[in-house]
């Protein structure tokens, strides 16, 4: 089972990125899935997460608006859009498969001027 991210960068406030999760070694389309977030020294949080279907999503308060989170299942591919950037959103951010206890390796993202 494996997770693997791409997409991070540095980005200015106020601008764009779309993270990407690819997951193999499980039935992606059965398990929700979900994004986390950690700033340095700081422990890591949930941003968003998603049901199999798509079809249910969950935000943490912080990004409700300027974060959308999708999936594509025949991809077996889960994905962060992020808009609005802040210099507050700068951090790791983490795929993670909660059934079989699996995060990815990160990508950085970092919002600065």
């Amino acid at each position: 089972v494996q997770l693997k991210e791409s997409g991070g960068d540095l980005v200015q406030p106020g601008g764009s990125l779309r993270l990407s999760c690819k997951a193999s070694g499980f039935t992606f389309s059965s398990y929700a899935m979900s994004w986390y977030w950690q700033a340095p020294g700081k422990e890591r949080e949930l941003v968003a997460a998603i049901t199999t279907s798509g079809g249910g999503t969950h935000y943490v308060d912080s990004v409700k608006g300027r974060f959308t989170i999708s999936r594509g299942n025949l991809l077996n591919t889960v994905y962060l859009q992020m808009n609005s950037l802040k210099p507050g959103d700068t951090g790791m951010y983490y795929c993670y498969q909660s059934r079989f206890v699996v995060w990815g390796q990160g990508t950085q993202v970092t919002v600065s001027s």
